[in-house]
């Protein structure tokens, strides 16, 4: 097995519990993990070498809550809540109209584009979800899109109810043969719990539905205000709560004492002017959280990792190091990957070169493309 030496490394971050950030480092890349780190001097020989000249080394950013699949601009949407109208889940129906008329074609062209457009940022593990088709066959073509790219597919059919559509006949359909067709090529199931959207019990029952079909769960929680989202999250024992806005004591307690990861998303508050959530709050309490741009062409149309952690260090009470790891570990105990979002030894070998002599810089130096390679 080729054994290549990256070297001149002037900050390594590994996340490793012993040597988390090292400085003048060195790694060994093997079959596609990381074979060895530590310092230059110590490297070891090697088949091959690059040399970084300085730069700083990070994991690959794991950007854990994405909605690449989807047709349609809602550009005019955005502009109209710049000039003060309220966002509302409701916009989520003009993409669903323009992506059940769109081509298999140019859904999956539209995914390949932000994809590109991540892993040029950093960006080496997504996630994708359904939830702009809303029919059996359109939520099952978006999955088998989405699969084409990424392992980390979720059945979002609980988005919102279509138009027209009774609540408690759809959730039926989402839970029986929507639930059917989509499974083969979902990992999770997903579900907009919040006023507008999903209720409580509605929501109950599409994940313990998903659970049973073998899908693992995750929620999109507490958004546009507080609502039962998170308590849910944890009850059914969720890998994920995502949004996080709004959270009470007993939220945050709950959090704190589950192995449920609280997503937080700040392209949605920097795109709807909502407020953001407040991450030292849940730091402190002993929360563990990912950063993840929820990329979408309605309420976070960003695909930047680096543009979240600036926001997420600039307004929401985070150090530049939290906020990498958010990006990063957090995202990958988001999906329930150990093998992702680190360099220690054993983990894919999925990381970004900066321009940058550390990683500070993504954050010290917001909307500049310090990403100079990626692996």
């Amino acid at each position: 097995m080729t054994a290549h030496l990256v070297t001149n490394v002037g900050e390594l971050v590994t996340w490793d519990a012993d040597r988390p950030v090292m400085h003048d480092a060195a790694f060994v890349v093997e079959g596609g993990r990381i074979s060895w780190f530590g310092h230059r001097r110590d490297a070891p020989a090697a088949d091959t070498s690059s040399d970084v000249a300085g730069a700083a080394v990070i994991p690959g950013f794991v950007d854990s809550h994405t909605h690449l699949v989807f047709a349609g601009d809602r550009s005019a949407e955005f502009e109209a809540r710049m000039t003060g109208e309220p966002y509302a889940a409701g916009g989520i129906r003009t993409t669903v109209a323009a992506t059940r008329a769109a081509p298999d074609e140019l859904l999956a062209a539209t995914v390949a584009r932000h994809l590109a457009e991540m892993r040029a940022q950093g960006t080496t593990t997504a996630e994708i979800k359904s939830g702009y088709g809303l029919t059996v066959l359109d939520e099952a073509r978006s999955l088998a899109i989405a699969r084409g790219f990424t392992d980390e597919t979720t059945f979002l059919g609980a988005h919102v109810v279509p138009e027209g559509t009774d609540a408690a006949a759809y959730v039926e359909l989402v839970t029986g043969p929507m639930l059917e067709a989509c499974a083969p090529h979902a990992r999770w199931i997903d579900v907009f719990c919040e006023d507008g959207a999903f209720g409580e019990d509605e929501a109950r029952a599409v994940l313990e539905a998903g659970i049973a079909a073998g899908l693992l769960p995750r929620v999109h929680a507490n958004q546009l205000r507080h609502g039962p989202g998170v308590q849910l999250a944890v009850e059914l024992g969720a890998a994920a709560a995502d949004h996080c806005t709004y959270l009470t004591d007993d939220d945050v307690e709950a959090l704190a004492g589950s192995g449920t990861v609280a997503g937080l998303l700040p392209g949605v508050e920097f795109s709807t002017r909502q407020p953001y959530p407040d991450a030292r709050r849940l730091i402190d309490a002993g929360v563990t959280v990912s950063l993840a741009t929820d990329c979408n062409p309605g309420s976070s149309y960003t695909s930047s990792m680096p543009f979240c952690i600036a926001v997420a260090v600039r307004d929401m009470g985070m150090s530049p190091r939290e906020a990498l790891w958010s990006a990063t570990r957090g995202g990958a105990a988001s999906l329930r990957r150990d093998d992702v979002g680190h360099l220690s030894v054993g983990a894919k070998a999925d990381y970004a070169v900066l321009n940058a002599p550390s990683y500070v810089h993504l954050a010290y130096r917001p909307g500049v493309p310090l990403v100079a390679a990626v692996v």
